[in-house]
């Protein structure tokens, strides 16, 4: 089997997870960096607020000297791991948590312009070339009667945040490396659920178009993979009844027609070199007679049958007296009967009884069920032909006291070419086929035929027909 379904899911699988460890490392590298300057900037600008409207605004309004406020700033420098500047518009450090205070030479932080972050209250870089390194500075004006005096800055280093960002990130590796693990149970699911089954049917397909339809299989599973697997198995388990049907049909053919055949050209060749003496010709070609009609009989059968099985047959139904149809059937059996001394005892439901069928059909059935009820039946023994109404149907029995069938050939009677062993010492001129068509005319009515038989008691057949009501126009 071809294992590119099963290689397109792997790569699929493997494909997810390179472009996730791939986002993963690029994108979000810079939106875990930028999420934590933001996070920080926050942070820092709520205290630099806080600075601003306290400490840095007492300082400008002379209410509290520097060297008092530079302890509190250096110790909140430390806390914040920050460093803490108050510096003028112009640019002059007022306070440096980082040097100590020198009123005398004071630093000037050139091109300082508070303006420069284009709206924003914070900014990343050197901050004017003050640092060797990349900060995350942030800004709080400090206002006095309406006008800005001067800014509160504070600064932290951004290798703490790209430090404290692969940490993150290291985690979402970690995390991510154990969803990819843990997303193997469904390709494992896959394999166990569908791939493997599926490659059970593709092989059990191969064996059956290799004609091997006797191939077994099995798929425990309830879903659609095991309704798949079941129908595959069933169709090809009908499939094969159907090749050994047909198989043991052209074989009970073969016999039926050799059979005659052999006996035909075995007396038309003793005939012929003499074997046979003139004087007995009359008899055996009396023998050959009976030979050709058994073959005409075998034939037409075997065409009524074909006929039945077509698709789209039209019955010629029609309202007809059963009663009567009974009563000629059994009229034509008649000779028949006296040679082995049997009676035929019809106990019918009233003088006419209407039903609607195709007549030359029923007719049919009636003569099959009673020629065998006659070839089966011992002699001096009553047939008894007997029809009931019972909810707007009519149910015909045919019921004799012979040979009976065995049960364990009961379901196989209808078979064609059938015959039980008790059968085929009494019936030599039967084909086998008369059951077969009566059944299948019985079906084609959308009716139902029966049989209940003891084993040297006999057999009832019964079958039924629709009931027409005589008041109906």
């Amino acid at each position: 089997m071809r294992k590119t379904l099963y290689l397109k899911f792997l790569l699929a699988y493997l494909i997810f997870g390179f472009f996730g460890f791939t986002i993963v490392a690029t994108f979000g590298s810079s939106m875990v960096l930028e999420h934590l300057k933001r996070e920080k900037a926050e942070t820092l600008y709520k205290e630099a607020t806080l600075i601003a409207n306290t400490y840095a605004s007492d300082l400008y309004n002379n209410e509290i000297s520097l060297d008092s406020v530079k302890p509190q700033m250096d110790s909140l420098s430390v806390y914040l791991d920050s460093v803490i500047w108050i510096i003028n518009p112009s640019g002059r450090m007022i306070l440096d948590t980082n040097t100590p205070v020198d009123l005398e030479h004071p630093r000037i932080v050139e091109d300082f312009n508070a303006a420069q972050p284009a709206g924003s209250y914070y900014t990343t870089g050197t901050f004017y070339d003050s640092f060797q390194e990349e900060m995350l500075s942030v800004f709080a004006p400090i206002t006095s009667d309406f006008k800005v005096r001067g800014y509160v800055v504070i600064h932290t280093s951004l290798a703490a945040l790209h430090s404290s960002g692969e940490n993150i990130l290291r985690i979402s590796y970690i995390i991510l490396v154990i969803l990819f693990l843990l997303s193997l149970i469904i390709l494992i699911f896959f394999t166990e659920m569908v791939y493997l089954p599926l490659r059970k049917i593709t092989e059990a397909t191969e064996q059956y178009a290799a004609g091997n339809l006797h191939y077994e299989f099995q798929v425990d599973s309830e879903d659609e993979i095991g309704y798949l697997a079941a129908s595959l198995s069933y169709m090809a388990s009908a499939i094969a009844r159907s090749e050994d049907n047909q198989k043991k049909f052209i074989a009970n053919v073969s016999h039926d027609f050799r059979s005659p055949l052999t006996s035909i050209r075995g007396y038309l060749e003793a005939m012929l070199d003499g074997t046979i003496p003139p004087e007995l010709y009359e008899k055996y070609l009396k023998i050959v007679l009976n030979e050709t009609e058994r073959l005409t009989k075998l034939t037409n059968s075997l065409l009524t049958l074909n006929n039945l099985n077509t698709k789209g047959m039209v019955l010629e139904k029609m309202d007809f007296d059963i009663n009567t149809v009974i009563r000629e059937t059994a009229a034509s059996l008649e000779g028949t009967c006296q040679q082995k001394h049997i009676a035929i005892e019809l106990v019918l439901t009233g003088s006419r009884l209407y039903v609607r069928a195709d007549m030359g059909k029923i007719q049919q059935v009636l003569y099959n069920l009673l020629d065998n009820a006659i070839k089966f039946s011992h002699n001096d023994s009553v047939i008894k032909i007997e029809t009931t109404e019972k909810r707007s149907k009519v149910f015909i029995s045919v019921k004799d006291s012979g040979i009976g069938i065995p049960k364990d050939s009961l379901k196989l009677i209808w078979d064609r070419f059938y015959k039980t062993d008790l059968s085929r010492g009494k019936d030599k001129k039967g084909t086998g086929l008369g059951l077969s068509i009566t059944k299948e005319i019985i079906q084609a009515h959308n009716e139902n035929i029966n049989v209940i038989s003891t084993e040297g008691v006999g057999s009832e057949f019964i079958f039924s027909l629709p009931l027409v009501d005589e008041d109906e126009d």
